[in-house]
């Protein structure tokens, strides 16, 4: 399996078969509107301006599963993060990313990398390589443009 393999529906409702970005790389960051992590949104809507014409997608997956800190509708996640931090990245309606009810994204990361992958808190990042393979993975208190971050980006950008 590879993250090819599954789908979100995005904030705006329709469908996004990760398969649709093979030949990308994707970062996948699960978010909340009120998290003391809150303003790395724009650290990711950074790298999104910076990297997506050389083949980079940032996906946010906002989740209320730590602290209760994305309680909002779809509607008011949407309209928080355009309005608040200019957020024009995709993002997926509101997901589950821990336990047994996961997205089956978040599953296969913990059956094929290990508990230790799971996100231990909101704004956790994957980067998923063009192939769809988990390339890196970081923890909430790595910012978005941070060198590790930028350095990984790099290296599996297409081309």
């Amino acid at each position: 399996m590879s993250a090819h393999d599954f789908e979100f529906v995005p904030l705006d409702g329709g469908d996004l078969p990760m398969a649709s970005l093979k030949g990308r790389a994707v970062l996948i960051v699960n978010t909340a509107s009120e998290c003391g992590f809150t303003p790395q949104y724009q650290g990711l809507q950074a790298l999104w301006e910076r990297y997506r014409e050389r083949g980079l997608v940032v996906l946010g997956v906002p989740s209320n599963d730590f602290g209760d800190q994305e309680p909002g509708t779809e509607a008011e996640i949407k309209r928080f993060c355009e309005v608040n931090y200019k957020v024009t990245f995709p993002m997926t309606g509101k997901q589950t990313v821990i336990g047994d009810d996961a997205h089956p994204f978040y599953r296969w990361v913990v059956e094929a990398f290990g508990e230790a992958a799971a996100p231990a808190w909101n704004f956790h990042k994957y980067l998923v390589a063009p192939d769809g393979s988990l390339a890196e993975l970081w923890p909430s208190r790595v910012e978005p443009l941070s060198q590790e971050i930028t350095a990984a980006i790099e290296a599996v950008l297409p081309g």
